[in-house]
């Protein structure tokens, strides 16, 4: 209330009381004229309460608050102008939320909004049509109700959302779903939705062709293979000319039946998403073998090599496919260490799961070769391939046997100090020894 509306306050209160004395003067009762006339003041004061409240319970949408005189003639009126200038900004909000919608829903990508607990709460037409969601009948049921896969109930409930998920629609088993969740405000989920069945027939297109080309060259390649070891054990009839040239032949030879046999089994990996045996392995008594093969492959280059395995921590999957990613972590801090060099192998567990590392002293890895190491036939150096007879697909095995493992891969490096890779299985994956 402004300065001017206390002065007329002030005035009506005076008139009253000059009023009420007056009559007291002319009744003799001053007491009860004053008791009057407070009283009608009070009465009148409370009719235009009760008429606020009654517009307040009663009013229609944009309905213009009652006439009042003197100080509720005020009240009413800022009541008035407060809700036009309410009426203006939520007629912008909306403005804005039925554009985000309108946009939204011209997008070929579905959007979902999630509440914390995975409710939905709101989503776009590229939802009904990918993941067959009903409006207004699913509002508010949980999302994992809805799709149903079991990995993607996995992947919702761990949190970790740093990579997309990729699912069969539960709409069409031939349509090729990508999933990705980002959390905001108070953790809220947005999730975003696009069909991805191209690049999966491309992908797999290329699996295929892979697949069949290695499985082809195998028989002609072992013939030829044959021949030139038929050759060499027969030595002393070729002429001298030709045995360096059938040695390297024979390198050459073998070095692509690894090569092979390396991509037969990416093939192998990629066919399924998880193992067919998924019993608990001695990982123990796995890395113990691993490490004696390592000792002879080190031979006379001296290697120090440790071992520190926790024997109770098992790890549910496949024997065969973790032994060739361990392997293949071990053996190359064998061939990237200088002679003389010390390698440490781990396996131990924590609250975060169970985890494998192997740390070397060798030449170490520059920082922006890191992220791109479990490419396939990528090299930090072209010259290692050579020197080492390296098929440049060890890495790629390493990170699909994990990730059929539900595990990912950790590598930090220094160059000129060494480096460690650590493989972190999560808790569902281990099996502790009784």
């Amino acid at each position: 209330m402004n300065q001017n509306w206390r002065s007329v306050v002030v005035r009506h209160l005076l008139l009253l009381l000059a009023a009420c004395g007056l009559l007291g003067l002319i009744s003799g009762e001053y007491a009860w004229s004053l008791v009057l006339g407070l009283g009608a003041y009070l009465a009148w004061h409370i009719k235009q309460l009760l008429r606020l409240y009654i517009w307040l319970r009663d009013r229609k949408p944009d309905e213009a608050p009652p006439e009042g005189y003197g100080l509720w003639g005020e009240v009413f009126d800022n009541i008035y102008h407060l809700q036009r200038r309410d009426q203006r900004v939520r007629g912008r909000l909306q403005a804005v939320i039925d554009r985000v919608q309108d946009s939204t829903a011209a997008l070929r990508d579905a959007v979902i909004m999630l509440d914390s607990d995975g409710n939905l709460e709101w989503w776009n037409r590229a939802a009904e049509t990918l993941l067959g969601l009903k409006t207004p009948q699913d509002s508010g049921q949980p999302i994992t109700n809805l799709v149903r896969h079991p990995r993607f109930k996995e992947y919702f409930e761990q949190g970790n959302y740093q990579e997309a998920l990729e699912l069969p629609s539960p709409v069409n088993d031939h349509q090729r779903l990508q999933l990705q969740i980002t959390q905001y405000g108070n953790a809220d989920h947005l999730m975003l939705v696009r069909d991805v069945t191209r690049i999966h027939q491309l992908e797999q297109m290329r699996k295929d062709f892979v697949a069949n080309v290695s499985h082809e060259l195998r028989t002609p390649l072992t013939v030829i293979a044959g021949y030139l070891e038929t050759l060499l054990d027969n030595v002393e009839d070729v002429n001298p000319r030709w045995v360096r040239a059938l040695q390297q032949m024979q390198q050459q030879g073998a070095r692509m039946q690894n090569l092979l046999n390396d991509l037969l089994l990416l093939a192998k990996l990629e066919a399924t998403d998880y193992p067919s045996d998924n019993q608990p392995v001695p990982v123990d008594l796995l890395l113990l073998s691993i490490k004696n093969d390592a000792q002879a492959l080190s031979a006379t280059r001296n290697h120090r090599i440790s071992l520190e395995a926790d024997a109770s921590v098992r790890l549910k999957g496949s024997e065969a496919e973790l032994r060739s990613a361990f392997s293949n972590l071990v053996f190359n801090a064998v061939k990237y260490t200088p002679d003389e060099g010390e390698i440490r192998i781990r396996w131990w567990h924590d609250d975060t799961g169970a985890h494998f590392s192997v740390s070397d002293s060798g030449i170490g890895i520059e920082a922006k070769h890191l992220p791109r190491l479990t490419e396939r036939f990528y090299r930090v150096d072209s010259s290692r391939a050579s020197h080492t007879g390296g098929t440049g697909l060890g890495l790629a095995i390493v990170k699909h046997v994990l990730l059929r493992h539900r595990a990912r891969l950790g590598i930090t490096s220094v160059p000129g100090k060494g480096s460690t890779f650590t493989c972190h299985f999560p808790p569902q994956q281990v099996s502790m020894r009784g």
